[in-house]
């Protein structure tokens, strides 16, 4: 499992439309990532949706969002249509990236460790260091913490 402070581990998994997305691709770039249990439930709707409202603000913070979780390419790409989604939804059908990176199995809401896929959040900054990650968080939890990460201010470049 990651570590504040340390480099995001690279993965690559297929979008809802069956491209792949390595994360190392998003270099230079400050990476907002959550993994959701199932699309079109109502926590991840909420989280899905409050994502595509403050996408906007996220992008002029000069962040890329990125979601997964275990749903199948082709529920992802019915629920990215169904909702608006802006941004990529990764399928990993397996839990290979969910388990590396401490999302699947983990307590959720203070409740027994389940065999699913908990809300959790990472922000990895341009170096592809992580500098936040939030495991097992509730839907209600996760739009806080996308509402402070939309109001992030604008990369620098340099001169």
């Amino acid at each position: 499992m990651p570590k504040i402070g340390e480099s995001a581990p690279d993965f690559e998994l297929p979008n809802q439309d069956g491209k792949p997305v390595k994360l190392s691709d998003y270099r230079g770039q400050r990476v907002v990532l959550f993994a959701f249990t199932k699309a079109g439930t109502p926590g991840c709707t909420a989280q899905a949706c409050a994502l595509r409202d403050e996408f906007d603000e996220l992008r002029a913070a000069d962040a890329v969002v990125l979601t997964i979780s275990a749903d199948s390419r082709e529920a992802l790409a019915h629920f990215k249509r169904n909702r608006n989604l802006p941004y990529d939804l990764l399928s990993d059908p397996e839990h290979a990236v969910l388990k590396a990176w401490g999302a699947y199995g983990v307590p959720m809401l203070g409740l027994l460790k389940l065999p699913m896929t908990a809300h959790s959040l990472w922000v990895i900054d341009e170096n592809g260091i992580l500098i936040d990650q939030k495991l097992g968080i509730s839907a209600k939890a996760a739009s806080q913490a996308i509402r402070v990460l939309a109001s992030l201010p604008r990369l620098q470049t340099p001169s």
